[in-house]
């Protein structure tokens, strides 16, 4: 069996501009997409109202989700006060956005967010943004781990990103350590399972991913899903251009800027000797990040 996908609008929110291999196997992808431009600028106001739906699946469980199914008002209500109380921090937005690519793009549904995990400000802090599958075209399955980063610098995010996902691989359950790493996440999401509205045939599905079993008929690996969102620089004299020659401009510099970091991710795999994970890398440039991430986030919960 498998759990459906949830139907979005958010992909029309922006155009895709590549789609790399990294290596040279084919196992880590990287998909570069930027937003639709209108008049010369960033059409933010499309991608808060495509992430109106998403942000309901995202923040809350499939239980309170099935409770107020009647009351789509009072769902979307709990859905931002969920949100708005889990803004302690500048990654959540990178958080929601990752969930909504994996969702849409790469067909991988999620099992669990990091903020349905997140009882409070001070509680699985150190754990991955989300958890979604794959089920790979030979009958297998990759279990993805999410990771999230909203930096202006893409190399700085970049970089980022691997350390944390490091670090969140090697971490050992200590007194002096919060409790992380892919064994006490796998744990988190076993636990999780019967405070859901999960059929039974969907928990012992999800927990044939986790805990593969002799008994299997498919493989699984651990995998990494990425989103790095950077900002970008764009000239007063090239606002000035026609529209399509605005947008050819800028494309080519998002890509341009993107391909000069592909030997960087290389790097990060080869040193944290990452080799045996598949990665699916997506990144997306903001005009002005820090005011635009805000501005978007306040809009959406509004």
């Amino acid at each position: 069996m498998e759990l459906s996908l949830t139907d979005f609008d958010f992909l029309n929110s922006f155009d895709k501009l590549d789609e790399v291999i990294i290596d040279e196997h084919g196992k880590n992808k990287l998909n570069l997409f930027m937003l639709k431009i209108n008049s010369n600028m960033f059409d933010y106001a499309y991608l808060q109202d495509n992430l109106i739906d998403p942000l309901i699946e995202f923040s809350l469980s499939r239980n309170i989700r099935d409770e107020y199914k009647h009351k789509p008002a009072h769902l979307s209500k709990k859905a931002r006060e969920k949100f708005i109380n889990y803004i302690n921090n500048k990654g959540e937005l990178g958080e929601l956005l990752l969930y909504c690519f994996l969702e849409s793009h790469l067909n991988a549904p999620k099992i669990l967010s990091k903020l349905e995990l997140k009882t409070s400000t001070s509680h699985y802090v150190n754990g991955s943004d989300g958890v979604h599958f794959l089920k790979l075209a030979n009958g297998n399955f990759k279990l993805i781990f999410g990771e999230s980063k909203t930096i202006k610098g893409l190399t700085s995010a970049l970089t980022d990103a691997f350390k944390s996902i490091d670090e969140f691989k090697r971490a050992k359950n200590t007194k002096d350590n919060d409790k992380s790493g892919l064994l006490h996440e796998k744990s988190l999401i076993s636990d999780h399972l019967s405070k859901e509205t999960f059929s039974d045939e969907e928990k012992n599905f999800i927990k044939s991913i986790i805990y593969p079993t002799r008994d299997n008929d498919f493989e699984v690996d651990d995998a990494f899903g990425i989103f790095v969102g950077y900002e970008i620089v764009i000239s007063e004299e090239d606002k000035k251009l026609p529209n399509d020659d605005f947008r050819k401009k800028i494309q080519e510099q998002v890509k341009n800027e993107v391909e000069g970091k592909l030997t960087h991710i290389t790097k990060k795999i080869n040193e944290y000797k990452l080799y045996g994970h598949n990665f699916y890398i997506y990144i997306l440039p903001f005009t002005e990040l820090s005011k635009n991430r805000t501005a978007i986030q306040k809009e959406i919960t509004k």
